[in-house]
């Protein structure tokens, strides 16, 4: 393959950055241009939920830097994609050609109200933070919908202000992910702090305009001054119609992180793996992911071989004042294999044996750096 002599990555994520970053790394001195949707450029989306729904002291600490790159920068999103003459068109009317093109538009917060129905709380943006934090402040009570890391997030700040706070789920907080063991603790531990935790059989809708409530599938209704939306995102792929990229769940990559089409890579929360690897064809919308996609986006896209795979199983999250990370295969199953500390005492050390015979650990409550965990998980003796 003939190095490009210009590469495009549409879209101003987390993936986009680290593919930005790493093809200068990789010795990438042709023109590279960075298209994005927001005016205030790229920021880390991780902390919406742990931080700046807490205080505004972080709001400005966000930003990634793009200092000494030489990039282009266009704050315009992209609208239209010609993959045969390999153009694209931002909404500001402006046609961007490329030898390569890096698909990196992620993803928007789904959301369950009705057309038109106002009131709907969501959390993807920092501008969605920031409101929501203000409606937090006026809230006396508030109705999480969808009980994943980000709902948990969300119902984690809600104890902190003490405002009573429900979360509706159709299974209870964190068992997809987390499986039966870690989602019994975690729904415990929520439940002696004051959290309902209502399961419903079915999909729940949103009552009232502005939103007051959602109604469940066995028609029980649930009020509350604030209803915040939690139950997944929507990759951003309508500015690829016509282009044959993209499906519902997004645009479709291999283990290079390259889609169907030629010249074209996509990374992040935009993607899927593809179903003709053999893998299971799902979404895995994980910061860690978006950045081991940008990495593998940017050496595919300059004709070399990534230097690892597209994805790591690697995530974190902070749930009811307790830290959670996890290296290895979702959701463990079972009880775990080896407990180092005590888990209600809020602090231990958990792994879980695969039948593939790969290991998942987890730091519950343990403030440890992240290579300890990745080091059990690779077959390391655990210590306490």
């Amino acid at each position: 393959m003939t190095p490009p002599r210009s590469i495009v990555i549409a879209g101003e994520s987390i993936a986009g950055i680290t593919a930005a970053r790493e093809l200068r790394e990789l010795g990438h001195t042709g023109p590279l241009t960075l298209i994005g949707a927001e005016d205030r450029g790229a920021y880390a989306r991780p902390p919406l939920s742990k931080a700046v729904l807490k205080d505004d002291s972080s709001d400005s600490t966000l930003g990634y830097r793009l200092d000494g790159l030489g990039i282009d920068v266009v704050r315009s999103p992209a609208v239209t994609a010609d993959l045969d003459r390999r153009v694209l068109v931002t909404a500001d009317g402006r046609d961007t050609g490329y030898d390569a093109l890096i698909i990196a538009t992620g993803a928007r917060a789904r959301r369950i109200g009705g057309p038109g129905q106002r009131g709907e709380a969501v959390l993807r943006t920092l501008d969605d933070a920031r409101e929501l934090r203000t409606r937090l402040d006026a809230a006396g009570s508030v109705l999480v919908v969808g009980a994943g890391f980000l709902g948990m997030e969300v119902v984690s700040a809600c104890v902190t202000r003490d405002i009573p706070v429900t979360v509706v789920d159709v299974g209870p907080p964190l068992a997809r992910v987390l499986g039966p063991f870690l989602s019994g603790v975690i729904t415990a531990r929520a439940e002696e702090q004051g959290v309902r935790v209502v399961v419903t059989e079915g999909p729940a809708a949103m009552t009232g305009d502005p939103v007051d409530g959602v109604r469940l599938a066995d028609g029980t209704v649930l009020t509350a001054d604030l209803v915040v939306t939690c139950c997944g995102e929507v990759p951003n792929t309508d500015w690829l119609a016509g282009t044959g990229l993209a499906g519902p769940l997004g645009v479709g990559i291999d283990l290079a992180c390259a889609t169907a089409a030629p010249a074209v890579f996509a990374a992040g929360d935009v993607t899927h793996l593809r179903a003709d690897l053999g893998l299971p064809v799902v979404r895995t919308p994980f910061w860690s992911n978006a950045v081991a996609q940008g990495k593998a986006a940017a050496a595919s896209a300059l004709g070399l071989g990534p230097a690892g795979p597209p994805f790591d199983d690697y995530f974190w999250t902070e749930v009811l004042g307790l830290s959670v990370k996890v290296v290895g295969p979702l959701p463990p199953a079972g009880e775990p294999d080896v407990v180092v500390g005590s888990v209600p005492g809020g602090s231990a050390l958990l792994t879980w044996l695969g039948r593939d015979g790969r290991s998942t650990v987890v730091s519950y409550g343990r403030r440890i750096p992240v290579p300890k965990p990745r080091a059990i998980a690779a077959g390391a003796h655990i210590r306490g």
